[in-house]
């Protein structure tokens, strides 16, 4: 078996990304849980201590036990199928016996993505799109202050907010100097890119309803 690759969930640390937001990909040279907006892990053979079952309070799957210091330690991949059956998968692929070097081109690309942490994000970036969508949410607080009323309807600043975050997807889905400005070196907006459209479907649909019942 050359490669394993399997959807379902994760945690890292305490965040959760339900099924089918997580993807665990795993070859003789690297294994990779790629979390979309909860991060990208990467392991070499050696940064792994062991892979075992693990149940959580109504789902189970897989522990990642490593010993990369830029990452969160506790590191879960969840999965409907057999977790016993992915751990035989994975030994098939010779990942976890691997101790041949990596070509240097993909140990250096590793070690990078390594060093800049899990999440995908700028912190600059990151903190500048919530502090964004709070200020647009703040206009509506003039309707406490004022004589207009909300209403059954959403107000100017959560419309203002949802299509904030409609821009800024869209943005990130077709233009590259967006992706500059957001995305850490060397990320790709395919690592985000379930997460993006998952954004995009809910500050849409909402927006949507409230265009149809005004």
């Amino acid at each position: 078996m050359t490669e394993v690759k399997e959807t379902g969930g994760a945690r890292i640390g305490m965040a959760n990304a339900t099924w089918p937001f997580a993807t665990l990909t795993v070859n003789n040279e690297k294994l990779q849980l790629n979390a979309t907006i909860l991060g990208n892990l990467i392991f070499k053979p050696g940064d792994i201590i062991s892979i075992v079952p693990y149940s959580g309070l109504m789902s189970s799957g897989l522990k990642i036990n490593h010993n990369v210091p830029g990452y969160n330690d506790n590191v879960v991949f969840w999965t409907f199928s057999s977790p016993n059956e992915i751990i035989k998968k994975i030994e098939a692929t010779g990942f976890l016996t691997n101790t041949i070097p990596l070509p240097a081109d993909l140990e250096e690309r590793i070690t990078k993505t390594q060093s800049q942490g899990g999440f995908p994000l700028k912190t600059s970036a990151a903190i500048a799109i919530v502090v964004i969508w709070n200020i647009l949410f703040l206009i509506n607080f003039q309707n406490f202050f004022g004589e207009s009323k909300v209403g059954p309807h959403l107000g100017l600043g959560p419309q203002l907010a949802l299509g904030f975050m409609l821009l800024t997807c869209a943005l990130l889905l077709t233009f590259e100097p967006a992706r500059r400005l957001i995305l850490k070196e060397g990320r790709t907006v395919d690592e985000i890119k379930k997460f993006i459209f998952f954004i995009m479907f809910i500050c849409g649909f909402i927006l949507l309803i409230t265009v149809l019942v005004h």
